[in-house]
């Protein structure tokens, strides 16, 4: 079985961006999360109430499939965003919105501790910080239709939460980037110090 790196971060941070050039740079598998085949996040977008557990759910689902995946192979692998991520940050603030009810929240919690119970964790988390104008600018930058909608104030919220989930984080090796004055996408020298941190981090793991 090859390392396991995942990507964490709010909408917009770059997880997609760096899983690219991370997977190009080691000949790392890339997996990515299922935006284009998600059946239910433009329902979504357009009634959050209504689809907020759906949403979850199939998250979920669609995550630990992943996961199983990821364990089966001998490559090296690098995960666009975690299976953490909607149980920490994404439900918890849909449920303390009033986006999702108290029902189905526990529902999806007690789903997920199953779940998680049967996965193991990445070998590295790279959580990339982000302020909500790096966040909104870069969401503006890539023109995705149906996230024309997300308000300020949900990107905030979201990034408090990741804070405390970070903050909280035991279960494997952290590497926190703060994205604001780094543009790794364009600028190579940037990329070449992350890629720096990460192998210090690597080099630890052996």
């Amino acid at each position: 079985m090859g390392q396991h790196i995942a990507i964490a971060g709010n909408i917009g941070s770059g997880k997609t961006t760096l899983t690219n050039l991370l997977a190009k740079h080691y000949n790392w598998e890339p997996h990515y999360e299922d935006v284009d085949n998600n059946p239910y996040l433009n329902d979504f977008y357009e009634d959050m109430q209504r689809w907020s557990f759906n949403l979850q759910i199939y998250f979920l689902n669609s995550r630990f499939r992943q996961l199983q995946e990821i364990r089966q192979l001998p490559k090296a692998v690098v995960q666009d965003r975690t299976i953490y991520e909607d149980a920490h940050i994404f439900a918890p603030n849909l449920h303390s919105m009033g986006l999702m009810t108290g029902r189905d929240y526990e529902n999806y919690r007690s789903l997920f501790d199953a779940v998680s119970s049967m996965v193991q964790p990445p070998d590295l988390l790279i959580y990339l910080r982000a302020s909500v104008p790096t966040l909104v600018k870069q969401i503006q930058r890539r023109g995705r239709e149906y996230e024309d909608s997300i308000r300020l104030d949900y990107l905030r919220r979201l990034n408090e939460r990741y804070e405390a989930w970070i903050d909280t984080y035991t279960i494997g090796k952290l590497l926190i980037i703060d994205v604001d004055n780094l543009n790794f996408a364009d600028k190579p020298e940037d990329l070449g110090s992350i890629i720096n941190k990460i192998e210090a981090e690597l080099n630890g793991l052996f």
